[in-house]
Parts: structure tokens; C-alpha cells; sequence
């Protein structure tokens, strides 16, 4: 059998950032919480910058903050492997709370399931920064347009 060729992501990290600083000035614009660190053929790697409005009662980062960057991560992912297809939309996220986050950046590692035509499916791990046990699991649907 011969070696399996993986390709290559079509987005570098800052042509991503420019893509959202320019299609979604709302979220992007100025300094953002977030940051692309990672992205490749399938995968991507997004940072939540840790900021206490994250918090929810009880001192645990809110589920809406965990929910924001997993869709995120989701969308880099398809973004760095298919190119600037800002029209894609989620069509589910389904999450798995697994346990409290620290106070500190919440990282997310993204890989995508399936890539087709029309649909993308991945997974999403989610970890406090410098820790390796998950504290949030996600899998997602995005709807890509025909070009």
C-alpha cells in the first residue's frame, strides 16, 4: 500500500481572521476574545481568551461561551479546507458538558468527520488551557452552499 497524501488547508490563520474581521465586523472588529491558532486540511485549533463576563453563577465559564467557539472551531475548520465559503450555516450542534472549565482560555480542537459536497460533520474538543481532560465535547453540522 502506498502512503496516504493528506492535502493541505487552503486558508492560512490570518487569511481566516481577515475573512471574519471583514464578513463579521460584529464579532471581529477591534480586539477580538477569540483567536485562529491552528488550521488544516480538516482541522482547526481555536482559542476562547479568557475574560470573567464569561462567567456564569457558581464560577464556571458559561455554556454559551463553550457553545460560541465550538461552532467556531467548526467553521474554521471548513473554511481552511474548502476556502472562504462564508455562507455556510450550522444546521446542529449538540454538546456534552462534561465537566467545570477553569478560569482561564478555553482551547478547542476541531476535526471534521466528513467533508462533502453539501454537508460537513465534525467533532469538537474542548480543554482548559494547559489541562488535558475535556471539559466540553460537541458535534456539529454545517450546510456548505454550491458554489
Amino acid at each position: 500500500m502506498g502512503a496516504r497524501i493528506t492535502p493541505a488547508a487552503v486558508m492560512t490563520c490570518e487569511e481566516l481572521e481577515a475573512t471574519l474581521r471583514r464578513e463579521f465586523p460584529e464579532m471581529w472588529g477591534g480586539t477580538s476574545s477569540r483567536k485562529i491558532e491552528d488550521v488544516g486540511y480538516l482541522t482547526a485549533t481555536v482559542r476562547s481568551i479568557y475574560d470573567p463576563s464569561q462567567l456564569r453563577p457558581g464560577g464556571t465559564i458559561s455554556g454559551p461561551t463553550m457553545m460560541g467557539l465550538a461552532d467556531l472551531a467548526l467553521y474554521a475548520a471548513i473554511m481552511g479546507s474548502v476556502g472562504p465559503v462564508t455562507l455556510a450555516v450550522t444546521t446542529n450542534l449538540s454538546f456534552n458538558f462534561l465537566r467545570k472549565p477553569a478560569q482561564r482560555d478555553l482551547v478547542a480542537n476541531c476535526r471534521l468527520l466528513k467533508l462533502g459536497k453539501r454537508l460537513a460533520v465534525g467533532d469538537v474538543f474542548i480543554r482548559s488551557d494547559g489541562e488535558d481532560d475535556v471539559v466540553c465535547h460537541a458535534t456539529g453540522t454545517y450546510s456548505i452552499p454550491p458554489r
